[in-house]
């Protein structure tokens, strides 16, 4: 025991200042959470003891738990494989060595870090209006354009383009990523007439897959606890016809809106478990498909 502390001491005094708030500051909330999932508490009275109530109700009963789970899942699955094919396309292309490359980088990342706000919901709202800008260019072109935040058909599509938009980050990496790959493998393959498309699938997709498997996983998790946009846009009801109503904006609207915080509290913990379920699905399957360069085949 001794000897793995001194081995990992290094480690473990930079984690300290994550794991002293996370014992003080979260672990009480997130315990409290889960005694509240089992319990009827709307803040004004004591919480008062149900069971599984709340899990039975919301498995059985509530249709609008469904329909959050479709339109979450929806955007999970188009927004995150769309996002970091557009985040590798444009590392590929920085890492040309392009003249000015760190002023692109910057530019690119800017994205990311502002795409969360509430700021930018709002100019996205904005944008994508019936009389904004989108429409008014494609009128030009002799188009009118659709409704599209009030048309189901079309509002969770923009969310969709706000979410490839945040792509800075996992671009970034995909280019530190690329940037490890010696070249002297794609001078071999093209020794023996390799093209683009070959080197691509046979050198840059195999070792880049522990990138490719991170941001995956990253990006996978803040797809799930995607909110701000969809609340902005949809007006906090994920409006039109429940089409932006994603899970976290169900579950703000049960606990603040309805002060029903029991029963939202058991709906976090649903979706705790959801994200827990994916992360280990894509951490077992990715024995079959990531390979790190200290295996031994």
């Amino acid at each position: 025991m001794v000897k793995f502390f001194r081995r990992n001491f290094a480690g473990y005094t930079f984690l300290a200042p994550w794991l002293i708030g996370f014992f003080l500051l979260a672990i009480g909330p997130i315990l409290a959470s889960l005694y509240l999932s089992f319990t009827k508490y709307n803040v004004v009275k004591p919480p008062q003891w149900i069971g599984w109530d709340h899990y039975l109700y919301m498995f059985q009963y509530d249709a609008r738990f469904w329909k959050a789970l479709q339109v979450t899942f929806t955007f999970v699955v188009v927004s995150v494989p769309a996002k970091l094919i557009f985040a590798l396309a444009v590392a590929m292309a920085l890492d040309k060595g392009i003249r000015a490359i760190g002023w692109y980088r910057a530019l690119f990342y800017l994205p990311s870090i502002l795409g969360g706000s509430i700021a930018v919901a709002i100019l996205w709202r904005q944008l994508f209006d019936y009389d904004g800008v989108i429409n008014s260019v494609l009128r030009l072109f002799g188009s009118d354009g659709p409704y599209w935040l009030s048309d189901p058909r079309y509002s969770l599509w923009t969310l969709i383009v706000l979410a490839v938009w945040q792509f800075g980050s996992p671009m970034l990496i995909f280019l530190a990523g690329l940037r490890a790959i010696p070249q002297e493998l794609y001078e071999a393959a093209e020794i023996d007439a390799a093209g683009p498309v070959r080197k691509f699938f046979a050198i840059t997709v195999p070792l880049l897959a522990p990138v490719i498997f991170f941001n995956l996983v990253l990006q996978m998790i803040e797809a799930f606890k995607s909110f701000s946009g969809a609340f902005i846009i949809s007006g906090g009801s994920g409006a039109p016809l429940d089409s932006l109503l994603f899970f976290t904006v169900y579950l703000y609207n049960e606990a603040f809106s309805f002060l029903r915080m029991g029963y939202a509290s058991a709906l976090a913990w649903v979706l705790l478990l959801i994200i827990a379920a994916f992360t280990a699905i894509a951490f077992w399957t990715s024995k079959y498909w990531v390979h790190y360069e200290n295996e031994r085949g």
